[in-house]
């Protein structure tokens, strides 16, 4: 594995010119890879679609939901108790039927705001940004020089990582790897 700086672009056009003048700086051509990014969520890296079975931060939902469900229908069965001279043997299930039902509603309180970080969780950075990708392996650890030919030519963003290009194809790349961004 060597380390790889990337940067991305809008245009195919750009791509094109981001590979000469990485070629006019000495990279060999087999070191570039240039590919196309897609939006999060439409890798297909998971059997049924998408990139995952669940979205990232929603891992506590299905815990949130069976609390605010048990805590609602407790106190919706103790309520129908309470009205058995009204409403005879049926109230505490129906109790606790709609308990159950409005204590899942109140579990929503817990979620989180569109966007926002879980501790420890994997939206604590944002994900890679879709579109074109240059990318260059650097033997030698050139860094400084790749890094500074990307942002001549306005690259958006500029990530490292490590990995392998053969021929021009960086056989490891996982778009659903957190983006490691150069500054």
């Amino acid at each position: 594995m060597t380390t790889i700086i990337a940067g991305h672009f809008q245009l195919q056009d750009q791509v094109d010119s981001a590979r000469q003048a990485l070629l006019d700086a000495g990279f060999p051509n087999d070191g570039i890879s240039a590919f196309y990014v897609s939006q999060p969520g439409q890798h297909a890296t998971h059997e049924l679609g998408g990139d995952r079975d669940k979205s990232p931060g929603a891992k506590d939902t299905p815990e949130g939901l069976a609390k605010g469900a048990a805590t609602g229908g407790a106190i919706g069965a103790a309520i129908g108790a309470a009205t058995v001279p009204l409403t005879g043997p049926i109230g505490p299930v129906v109790g606790g039927l709609v308990g159950a039902h409005v204590g899942s509603l109140y579990s929503f309180s817990e979620m989180k705001d569109k966007g926002e970080p879980e501790q420890g969780g994997e939206n604590t950075v944002e994900p890679r940004s879709p579109g074109m990708m240059i990318a260059v392996a650097l033997p030698d650890g050139d860094e400084g020089r790749a890094v500074q030919v990307l942002r001549d030519l306005g690259a958006n963003r500029i990530e490292k990582a490590e990995g392998t290009i053969t021929n021009g194809d960086w056989k490891d790349f996982d778009p659903l790897s957190l983006p490691h961004l150069v500054s």
